[in-house]
C-alpha cells in the first residue's frame, strides 16, 4: 500500500539532492544520500514481481532475485553510510564503519549467490511461499538474507537516533519517525525469519502469518515515509526561511551599497542586467548575492575610511552609533575626489565594527548602518525641497 509512494519519494528526493551535489560534488553526505535514495528506489521497483520476473526473463531465473537484493542492500549500507557521516565523528571511524559494511555486505551477497547457484533450476524462481522452504540452499538464501536487513534496519535506526539527538527540532522530529519505522521493518524481518522456520517443519500452513506480517510491513514503510516526507518539509521550510532572510537583507543593504558602489565602481565584483530574468529567477543564488553585496559594502568602507577619518577625526568610528556614522559616510561621500592618488599614503581605519566574528553579526551592523543611511538621506532629500 505504502510502496509507491515510498518509490515516488525516494526519486523526488534522489533528483533534488542530485541538484544539490551538482553544485557540491566534494560532499561526502550529498554524494552518500544519493546514492543510498537512488539504490533504494530501483531497489523497491525491482521488488514487485513484475520487474523481477522481467530481469529473469531477460537473463536467466533467480538473477531477478540476486539483482534486487544486491541493489536494495548497498542502498542501505549506503543509509547507515550516510548516518555515520551526519553525525560528524572522526574520519578513522567512518573508515571503519565502511571497511565493515562494505565486507559484510560483499560477504552476504556472495552467500546469496552461491546458494542460488547451487539451487536446482526448476526452483529458483522461489519466494517466501515456497513448499521447497527446506532446501538447504533456499533456507540459507532467506535466513542469510533477512539477517543482514535485520542488521541493516536496525543499525539504520540506530544512527538516526543519535544523528537526531544533534539535528535541530523538526529534523529531529522526522529522524525519529523514520528511526519507529525502521525499527519496525526490523520485527518484519525477525518475523521472515520465523516464517522460513515455520516453512521448513510444515509448508503448508501459516499463511495468516504472512499475511499480518506485510501488513506490517506496509505500516512500517508507511512510518519511514512520513519520517522523510516531515524531515524534506522541515529542510526546505528551512531553507526558503534562510532564503528570504537574505533576499531581504540584500535589499536592506542597498542604500549602503548604491552610495559606496557609486563611490569605487571597481569594488562590484559582477554586475547582472536590471530585471533579467536570469536574476528574478536565480533563487538559488540568493545567498551568493547577498554575501557579495555584504563584502562589497565592507571593502567600500575599508576605501573610504581615511575620509571618514578626515571628516570625524575625534569620533570612535569602530563603535559609532549608525545614525551618526551615516552622517560622516555622506560627509566622506562628499570630500572625497572623483579620482585618487595611488600613492596618496591614506591609511584604512576600522569602520563599524560588529560585535561578533560571525558573518550574522556582520550583516546586523551593516544593515542597520544602511537604514540609517537611508533614513538619513531621505530627510536630507526633504529638507532641500
Amino acid at each position: 500500500m505504502f510502496q509507491e509512494p515510498v518509490i515516488a519519494m525516494l526519486i523526488v528526493g534522489a533528483i533534488w539532492k542530485s541538484v544539490d551535489l551538482v553544485r557540491a560534488p566534494h560532499d561526502r553526505m550529498l554524494r552518500l544520500l544519493v546514492v543510498c535514495l537512488v539504490l533504494l528506489a530501483a531497489g523497491e521497483i525491482l521488488s514487485f514481481p513484475e520487474a523481477n520476473r522481467a530481469v529473469d526473463a531477460f537473463t536467466a531465473v533467480g538473477v531477478g532475485k540476486i539483482v534486487f537484493n544486491g541493489i536494495y542492500m548497498s542502498g542501505l549500507g549506503a543509509l547507515i553510510l550516510f548516518f555515520v557521516s551526519a553525525t560528524r565523528g572522526t574520519t578513522s571511524r567512518y573508515v571503519r564503519q565502511l571497511r565493515l559494511n562494505v565486507g559484510l555486505l560483499a560477504a552476504v551477497l556472495t552467500v546469496l549467490t552461491a546458494a542460488m547457484l547451487v539451487t536446482p533450476a526448476a526452483t529458483r524462481g522461489h519466494t517466501l511461499s515456497t513448499p521447497y522452504m527446506a532446501e538447504p540452499a533456499i533456507t540459507c538464501f532467506y535466513v542469510v538474507g533477512n539477517l543482514y536487513f535485520v542488521y541493516a534496519y536496525l543499525t539504520s535506526g540506530l544512527w538516526a537516533v543519535r544523528y537526531a539527538r544533534k539535528a535541530t527540532r523538526h529534523l529531529a522530529f522526522g529522524l525519529q519517525a523514520m528511526a519507529f519505522g525502521l525499527f519496525g521493518l526490523t520485527i518484519t524481518a525477525v518475523n521472515r525469519l520465523i516464517w522460513v522456520y515455520l516453512r521448513i517443519h510444515d509448508p503448508g500452513s501459516h499463511q495468516a502469518f504472512n499475511t499480518v506480517n506485510w501488513s506490517m510491513t506496509d505500516g512500517a514503510l508507511g512510518v519511514v515515509l512520513l519520517g522523510v516526507v516531515y524531515s524534506a518539509g522541515a529542510q526546505l521550510v528551512a531553507h526558503s526561511r534562510s532564503v528570504m532572510h537574505h533576499r531581504r537583507l540584500y535589499h536592506e543593504l542597498a542604500p549602503l551599497w548604491t552610495a559606496l558602489a557609486a563611490a569605487y565602481p571597481e569594488l562590484v565584483l559582477h554586475r547582472e542586467p536590471v530585471g533579467s530574468r536570469r536574476r528574478r529567477f536565480r533563487l538559488r543564488r540568493t545567498h551568493a548575492r547577498f554575501y557579495r553585496r555584504l563584502i562589497e559594502c565592507r571593502d567600500g568602507l575599508v576605501r573610504l575610511s581615511p575620509y571618514l577619518a578626515q571628516v570625524a577625526p575625534q569620533a570612535d568610528l569602530a563603535h559609532c552609533p549608525p545614525d551618526q556614522l551615516a552622517r560622516y559616510i555622506a560627509a566622506a561621500l562628499a570630500v572625497k575626489p572623483s579620482s585618487e592618488d595611488p600613492d596618496s599614503g591614506l591609511s584604512a581605519a576600522r569602520i563599524a565594527l560588529p560585535s561578533g566574528n560571525d558573518l550574522e553579526s556582520e550583516a546586523r551592523e551593516l544593515v542597520s548602518l544602511s537604514r540609517a543611511y537611508s533614513k538619513g538621506h531621505r530627510e536630507q532629500d526633504t529638507d532641500s525641497h
